[in-house]
């Protein structure tokens, strides 16, 4: 049976990944100083503007103007681009954790009814989570995905390294994979929206993005002379980021995880604390499918966890594996309560989520890069007993 699969992302300089951006770094530098903080930092960017507002409980000082400036240099937004980090007007509008919420997270469920040292941390909210992984690829992410965002990292490669000079900040990338009997054959589309200086022509920025950025990301192994190419489709791109399009933290989730392949529970990640199982919960998700597929256990494998708020333990545990797995869905469920210690406490100490860690995810992806301890498969020769 043939299928077709298209996943997206976007680059650093992206209007919405400059906010997820921003609020990460202002959650890093608070954790540097505090690591107990509590923060759920949002940010919106439009032409000369940054509004930083959500809520932040600390003991610590920070210069939010300060890091929003830098992280907005840091990403290359300078003068003559309509968004420049020495004119840019930041507004703060951040206030404490609410006392109802913090009532559950403070101390658990489990933890007035006198459970132990794990059972501190109550859910900083109710929600699904989500985690994911394939043997698509090395990364055990969907091939698309991976893909899409390697060329979006390409982007900003030749344009930093010198390469592509014409080239601006903004950018969008998009690849369609064929699959037969569900498995991957050949890459069937590819679209490029690259942002680029006036001085260009369409012929050149065609010629030189399919030359220098698509051939050396996906190769022969994946293109064949049938493959389509979209590059830069309207014609002309030269005005982006968030002078061409306003940013909003949280609105690239599906850039953020798997390109679309599998569920999603809406959370957001970027400027939240490691409290929130938004962000926790769907890092330990992502760690036990990695560990899953890399023991063998299945080729492909999907969980759902579900939180309420100020309940340490998740209320449900889903797991789905398309049929590839090796032992019952059901079975897995079991393996995973009786390895994967799921409350909220037990998953910050397992992945170190106390730490400054965060800005790194906040563009090209959370999953399937090296570096982060939820990409670890510490636990795959554990795993393999079950087989």
């Amino acid at each position: 049976m043939k299928k077709f699969f298209t996943s997206e992302s976007v680059t650093e300089g992206h209007p919405d990944k400059v906010c997820d951006q921003i609020a990460d770094a202002v959650l890093d530098a608070v954790l540097a100083q505090d690591g107990n903080a509590r923060a759920a930092i949002e940010c919106c960017a439009t032409t000369g503007m940054v509004l930083v507002m959500g809520e932040l409980s600390t003991n610590c000082y920070v210069d939010i103007s300060r890091i929003v400036k830098d992280t907005v240099k840091e990403i290359g937004y300078t003068e003559g681009q309509g968004f420049s980090y020495n004119s840019l007007a930041v507004i703060t509008a951040i206030h404490a954790q609410s006392a109802d919420i913090a009532l559950g997270v403070d101390a658990s469920l489990e933890r007035k009814e006198g459970g132990g040292a794990y059972d501190q941390i109550g859910a900083g909210d109710q929600g699904m989570m989500f985690g994911y992984a394939v043997n698509e690829t090395p990364e055990l992410m969907p091939l698309p995905y991976m893909l899409a965002q390697k060329l979006a990292a390409k982007l900003a490669e030749v344009r930093k390294n010198g390469l592509l000079p014409y080239l601006r900040l903004d950018g969008k990338t998009q690849v369609t994979v064929e699959y037969e009997d569900g498995k991957p054959v050949r890459v069937d589309t590819v679209v490029v929206s690259a942002q680029h200086d006036e001085q260009v022509s369409q012929e050149q920025l065609r010629a030189d993005i399919k030359q220098h950025v698509i051939l050396p990301v996906i190769g022969d192994a994946w293109l064949d002379e049938n493959t389509k190419y979209f590059i830069n489709p309207t014609g002309r791109f030269e005005i982006g980021g968030p002078a061409g399009d306003s940013g909003l933290t949280g609105r690239k989730i599906i850039v953020d995880t798997y390109g679309g392949r599998c569920a999603h529970g809406g959370g957001s990640f970027s400027g939240k604390d490691a409290t929130k199982v938004d962000r926790s919960a769907a890092y330990m998700a992502r760690y036990i499918c990695k560990n899953i597929v890399a023991a063998h256990l299945a080729d492909e494998c999907e969980i759902e966890l579900a939180y309420a708020i100020g309940v340490a333990n998740p209320v449900s545990v889903y797991v789905n594996t398309y049929g590839t797995g090796r032992v019952s869905d059901e079975k897995l469920v079991q393996i995973i309560r009786e390895n994967f210690d799921l409350r909220p406490q037990a998953i910050i100490e397992k992945l170190g989520l106390r730490r400054p860690v965060f800005k790194a995810t906040a563009a090209y992806g959370h999953f399937g890069r090296e570096g982060f301890p939820w990409e670890r498969t510490d636990a795959a020769e554990t795993l393999k007993k079950y087989l």
